[in-house]
């Protein structure tokens, strides 16, 4: 069922009973490993691997509450560890133990370390690795996202998961970006009618990654690996060696949401295509710290410009994810929610509602927004105020932290992590195989068929 392979007649046939069969697996099996396994916890313990500028940003959120301490921290960067300490410093809070040995001294922190949940914010290889070992030891575990690097570890989440009974939050901030919340709250009210047609991407331009802390300003663009800062030291790799969707769940996360992905509905097949590779190797040769002559401008990199992947759902909705990073461009997820009653569209924030807009015009997203804003929002949007991302990431932590603090399952869990990153592995193979179309596995065995959707419902989290 993990192996990856072209979507014909048979596999879809193959594909299609493994699901039925999979409906004999024993619900109380199941059921047995979701039972909460303690009280209900009002000061949870957090211990964070990788204090990079992501895992930064989670400490500093978590420092601000009084129901939480982030009292370990996992980091082999002793730069970043420097800049962790004055977080610490401008919270007033005690610092925490350090645990800086080797990449893989995270597992001496899970040996001695009382505590009760994990955010992980390191470099992508080491996601699953560290969510395996934190489940394996019973511990509530946040994981940051990425796309898989093989089908294998997508189920080895999923496995450990149901083996263990340890909650897994895929912790996809975009999912609670202000005006993808509202749209929700509008396609829950049935304002575009059936949903038809998604779309959705990771589109930033990545060629230049800046960072300044105030006193040092670092460029990344042309420089990476040892030589890199930040991301840059490893994120740039995967260009090199890889060409596929890398990075698919900032646009699918919300996606899923809009069409109840492993709740109702799945995801079936993908096809992806990718153009040639041309913007990070112009950016370095023509930049004033590369040129022709720089090392790396004879790095040949295997990640096409713009990737296209598109995706054909149990409910018949098609969705089109956009990859692109390393061409000029202005910054853009590229939603666009399109029904049987009218469309959304994120890039010229538009919306047309049949029978309500001008006839055949677009009208601005902005006053429906506004009358569709989300409970959650209106509710918390002081708390938020300060927070990363324009506030989406204390919605983001606020969650993890109370659903780690009930031990219960997360509204992003382990068969959606495994769900939005098998598209890298999947788009990889059939980018190699021609375009060819790749199933997807059913990795809640068969109980998307009766698995709600509870996202946002209530007005906590």
């Amino acid at each position: 069922m993990s192996k990856k392979t072209p979507l014909d007649r048979r596999t879809f046939i193959q594909t299609t009973a493994m699901a039925s069969a999979s409906l004999a697996v024993p619900s109380t099996q199941i059921q047995a490993n979701t039972i909460l396994s303690k009280k209900p916890n009002t000061n949870l313990r957090v211990a964070v691997f990788g204090s990079g500028l992501r895992g930064q940003s989670h400490i500093d959120l978590a420092l601000r509450r009084e129901d939480c301490e982030v009292v370990a921290v996992a980091e082999v960067d002793a730069h970043m560890i420097e800049r962790t300490k004055k977080l610490y410093s401008k919270h007033n809070k005690s610092l925490p133990t350090f645990y800086d040995q080797g990449e893989r001294d995270y597992r001496r922190l899970l040996e001695k370390e009382d505590i009760d949940a994990v955010i992980i914010a390191t470099p992508w290889r080491w996601h699953t690795e560290m969510a395996v070992a934190s489940m394996n030891a019973g511990k509530y575990c946040g994981v940051e996202v990425c796309g898989a690097f093989s089908m294998e570890e997508c189920w080895q989440m999923v496995d450990t998961h149901e083996k263990t009974g340890t909650h897994l939050f895929f912790l996809e901030n975009v999912c609670y970006r202000r005006d993808v919340m509202a749209v929700l709250n509008m396609v829950r009210q049935n304002l575009f009618g059936e949903l038809m047609h998604l779309e959705c991407g990771y589109q930033h331009d990545l060629r230049g990654v800046k960072f300044n802390d105030g006193s040092t300003a670092y460029n990344s663009g042309v420089e990476f690996g040892e030589k890199g800062f930040s991301e840059a030291k490893w994120r740039t790799w995967h260009s090199v060696h890889r060409n596929g969707d890398l990075y698919p769940t900032h646009g699918i996360g919300p996606v899923a949401q809009y069409i109840d992905i492993n709740r109702g509905n799945r995801f079936m097949y993908l096809t992806s295509m990718a153009t040639k590779s041309r913007g990070l190797h112009n950016y370095i040769v023509e930049h004033e710290k590369g040129g022709e002559d720089h090392p790396n401008a004879e790095v040949e990199f295997k990640l096409g410009d713009k990737v296209t992947t598109m995706i054909k759902t149990a409910n018949e909705e098609t969705i089109v994810i956009h990859h692109d990073t390393n061409l000029p461009r202005p910054y853009s997820l590229g939603f666009r929610v399109q029904g049987t009653k009218g469309l959304w569209m994120d890039v010229n924030k538009s919306l047309y509602i049949e029978g309500t807009s001008p006839s055949h015009q677009w009208e601005q997203a902005e006053d429906y927004l506004k009358k569709y804003d989300h409970p959650l929002w209106k509710k918390h949007e002081q708390k938020a105020v300060g927070a990363g991302h324009g506030g989406m990431d204390y919605f983001l932590l606020n969650a993890f932290i109370e659903c780690a603090k009930q031990n219960i399952e997360a509204p992003f869990d382990v068969y959606d992590a495994a769900t939005w990153m098998a598209i890298t592995p999947l788009s990889e193979q059939s980018i190699s195989m021609g375009g060819q179309p790749m199933a997807f596995p059913d990795f809640t065995r068969g109980r998307w068929m009766k698995r709600k959707n509870t996202f946002a419902l209530n007005d906590k989290y």
